[in-house]
């Protein structure tokens, strides 16, 4: 039987239902101050003591009577019979109120002479001065820091009542395996229930992971039921589609209510929310982005309505780079990379797949496209939600384009400047677009002979040439990887992986299969795109595909025979206007540093002798010669 999704209700619904069909659990704790960071306080915390206790000098001197003071001059020294010596800390005597350092005097044996009368509690710290006994230290529902631990130890606190949320974190799936374990074919580590526990720990719950609850639906209702008894709230990942082994939503309702199952919403589609014994099981989708979408949008919410923190958000107003298409009807979340080009914000999207979990990481932001927008054009301004520090913005680069390993590398060691490289594969096509709408600071372009690819000529007469330079940053081969040492001719009886169209590799593979004759209909997986060399020579180092197009750096790295079919030059185009910036100087003198050149000669498959030149091209282009100090001219192609 085929199994659906049993509602499919808006994302403003199915939030709504989260907060208001659950009681708010009361529960507190009473920990060990030196542990209570990143936790909320459940009560008000007050002073034991006063801080100081007594009255304490400031100051290494003397205690005095402020009254044997008056009238003390240059002319009219005073002489102090009555007093104390005192050092910074210790307490001054009750029947003193006042401290003269010892600079300010003059040793006249048994007494000393000063020239200045001391006022009232002159350099005394008095008895209560930084809190009293009694007094409000931290008021209920206080976040608290790593420095209020300090104060918190100095007023006589020694344990601190917090709030008490214990959450369950439940992993379903039989090709789960655990941290630490290299997962084979078709098996994959379990990783969302450890980001949700970092994620809710650092809002201040307490989390337990369950061990991994195999796809059988009596051990899931086991694992299920015991978590609801010991915990508040509970998270189940995986199990919540549509496929056979998807049992999550009818365990709930074997043992409870299923309050919905599906939302308009991407990633995150299959969410569900589930109630048994009045406690709240919130079900994660299995692909980690929608998982993480899940989490941000619900799981934080329900724990900020409870009492604790949610994570501190920045939003920036932002102008998207390119258009973005979305479904009407389904609110939408999109990874985006976030940078200050010129005097706007941009951000640069990231693919969307719910699987695609490197997205994230590579991202620094995301965008939400509401259900009855339907897309978005380039120059559409939206607010973009920060994930990093949003003093990071002005320190980041934003490069829109090919894709290669060696842009890894340079990110890399970029950030040893301070500077953040966020790198989007967009391919040649993609990098004319963001240099045309000047959405990034640099883009990286593969360029082959544009005698072989006339139509990357066409591409390039799309740019603003006499507004760019080139930084040249390697050049490699690209041509047909295999096991078996498979050539061109070869492909028609092998299983092949394709590049992604747009991008270089893929539009020289159909140049020369048009050049030669080759229908791409005769090529058994023309139509499979992967987003990278690397996943090319992945899929045949697996056993997905025979052959693949991809450079001779990945094919050599993945332990693949290489046959060449042309050299491409990987260049980075820069606004001649921004390559005095600090931070795009910082970027080109790292492209030109030994270490930059020694990390790509390690990787193997570059041909560096070019590396770190700066060209200009014309508009026929030929070569121009960049007249700069610190760079040289050579032929671009």
């Amino acid at each position: 039987m085929v199994k659906r999704y049993l509602s499919l209700i808006s994302l403003e619904r199915a939030i709504d239902l989260t907060l208001t069909s659950f009681e708010k659990p009361d529960k507190k704790i009473s920990i060990p101050v030196i542990n209570s960071v990143g936790r909320v306080s459940a009560t008000p915390v007050y002073a034991k003591y006063s801080v100081p206790e007594v009255n304490l000098s400031a100051m290494d001197g003397f205690s005095v009577r402020s009254r044997d003071t008056v009238g003390a001059s240059d002319q009219s020294p005073v002489t102090i019979v009555d007093f104390t010596q005192v050092n910074t800390g210790n307490i001054v005597p009750p029947e003193f109120d006042a401290v003269i350092m010892i600079e300010d005097t003059w040793d006249k044996g048994d007494c000393f002479q000063i020239r200045k009368s001391a006022s009232l509690w002159q350099h005394i710290r008095p008895a209560g001065e930084d809190v009293r006994e009694g007094q409000l230290v931290l008021p209920e529902g206080h976040r608290i820091r790593p420095f209020d631990i300090g104060a918190l130890a100095t007023y006589g606190i020694v344990n601190v009542d917090v709030r008490e949320v214990n959450i369950g974190l439940i992993p379903t799936g039989s090709e789960l395996v655990n941290l630490g374990i290299r997962p084979g074919p078709g098996q994959v580590v379990e990783s969302n229930t450890i980001m949700a526990q970092v994620f809710l720990g650092e809002m201040g719950a307490n989390c337990t992971r369950y061990p991994i609850a195999r796809d059988d639906p009596k051990t899931i209702e086991e694992s299920l039921c015991r978590a609801v008894e010991e915990n508040d709230l509970v998270l189940i990942s995986a199990g919540s589609s549509a496929g056979t082994r998807d049992y999550t939503a009818e365990v709930i309702e074997s043992v409870g209510e299923l309050l919905f199952h599906g939302v308009a919403m991407k990633p995150g589609k299959p969410a569900m929310l589930g109630k048994i014994d009045d406690k709240p099981v919130i079900g994660l989708p299995g692909y980690p982005l929608a998982a993480q979408t899940v989490l941000r949008e619900f799981a934080g919410p329900l724990l900020k309505s409870w009492g604790l923190p949610e994570p501190l958000y920045h939003t920036f107003r932002v102008q998207l780079s390119g258009s973005l298409v979305s479904d009407l009807g389904f609110d939408e979340f999109i990874p985006v990379s976030v940078g200050h080009v010129g005097n706007k914000f941009f951000a640069i999207p990231h693919s969307r797949g719910s699987g695609v979990q490197m997205a994230t990481v590579k991202a620094n932001g995301f965008v939400h496209i509401p259900a009855f927008t339907e897309g978005c054009d380039s120059e559409t301004e939206i607010d973009a939600v920060l994930t990093t520090d949003p003093g990071n913005i002005e320190r980041t680069i934003l490069l829109s384009g090919a894709y290669d390993p060696a842009l890894d590398e340079l990110a890399h060691l970029v950030r040893d400047n301070g500077i953040f490289m966020q790198v989007r594969s967009a391919g040649n096509i993609g990098a004319v677009l963001s240099l045309r709408h000047n959405s990034c600071h640099a883009a990286p372009l593969s360029l082959p002979d544009f005698s072989l690819l006339p139509n990357c000529r066409e591409i390039m007469q799309l740019l603003p040439l006499s507004d760019l330079r080139f930084v040249h940053i390697a050049t490699t081969s690209l041509g047909i990887a295999s096991l078996g040492g498979y050539s061109f001719e070869n492909l028609i009886t092998t299983r092949f992986i394709n590049r992604r169209k747009g991008t270089s590799a893929r539009m020289i593979f159909d140049t020369i299969l048009k050049s030669r004759g080759i229908d791409p209909a005769q090529i058994d997986g023309y139509g499979h795109e992967v987003e990278t060399h690397k996943a090319v020579a992945e899929a045949i180092r697996n056993g997905f595909a025979d052959t693949g197009i991809c450079t001779s750096g990945v094919a050599e790295e993945n332990g693949l025979l290489f046959v060449p079919l042309v050299g491409e030059q990987l260049e980075l185009a820069i606004r001649t206007d921004l390559m005095k910036e600090p931070n795009i100087s910082a970027l080109v003198s790292t492209i030109r540093s030994e270490s930059f050149k020694l990390s790509l000669a390690n990787k193997g498959g570059y041909n560096l002798s070019q590396t770190g030149l700066i060209r200009c091209l014309s508009e026929d282009f030929s070569v121009k010669e960049h007249h700069s100090p610190e760079s040289a001219s050579a032929p671009l192609l």
